[in-house]
């Protein structure tokens, strides 16, 4: 899943992020109000983390330009201010949740499953491809009755083949999605990772489900 920092701090943002890559979620960080705006306005996230007092824009005021545009991502909004006006404010712009710093990574994932797990009826927690389940939640993977151990790499790119089943990827797609425009496509690392993606899912079934596209990049088939 995709999670929006919104942070000036730079070490609580790199705490939160580390925290967060280590459970397999795909995270962009931001770090003053107007950049966080922007991303939450023009790009797709499960959940934003907004701090309050950040830099160009505050946090309350980013939470109702994102509200307005009639954004419905989960936001669990951080502050340093402990005071029952400041948690009332953050809620009735919009806010789902309220942590107080300083907090544990623990106490945050926490929140932020619990924040997942409400989301609207229609939003499936699960990917399913075939016999091939990823619990978007947990973090789990499995195929049949098969559980598969992903590092944080490979479960973001098998969340992304899955979301994408059927449309073929290219390196550069991947590449960009996953490594956050700060890869460099010239190397073979995608490659790399998909194959040891193919070998978890695939090895020991029958059908297969990550494919080759020669010269052109890679797509998961589903049934």
């Amino acid at each position: 899943m995709k999670v929006l920092i919104v942070e000036d701090e730079k070490k609580v943002a790199k705490f939160i992020q580390q925290g967060l890559e280590e459970e397999h979620y795909t995270v962009t960080v931001a770090n003053d109000g107007q950049q966080g705006e922007t991303l939450a306005t023009t790009d797709k996230f499960d959940l934003i983390i907004l701090d309050i007092l950040l830099p160009k824009k505050d946090g309350i005021s980013v939470l109702k330009a994102i509200r307005a545009a009639r954004n419905n991502t989960p936001v669990l909004m951080l502050t340093a201010k402990s005071s029952i006006e400041n948690k009332v404010e953050g809620l009735d712009s919009g806010a789902d949740d309220y942590l107080t710093k300083p907090f544990s990574i623990s106490e945050l994932l926490a929140r932020i499953r619990s924040l997942l797990r409400r989301g609207t009826p229609e939003k499936s927690t699960q990917l399913n491809v075939g016999e091939l389940q990823l619990d978007l939640v947990a973090h789990k993977a499995k195929r049949g009755e098969k559980m598969i151990e992903l590092t944080a790499r490979e479960y973001a790119l098998l969340e992304y083949f899955m979301r994408n089943v059927n449309h073929v990827l290219t390196r550069s797609v991947i590449s960009e999605h996953i490594w956050n425009y700060n890869f460099d496509s010239g190397t073979n690392v995608v490659d790399v990772y998909i194959n040891h993606l193919r070998n978890k899912i695939d090895d020991g079934f029958e059908k297969k489900l990550l494919h080759t596209v020669r010269g052109v990049g890679y797509v998961m088939k589903g049934e």
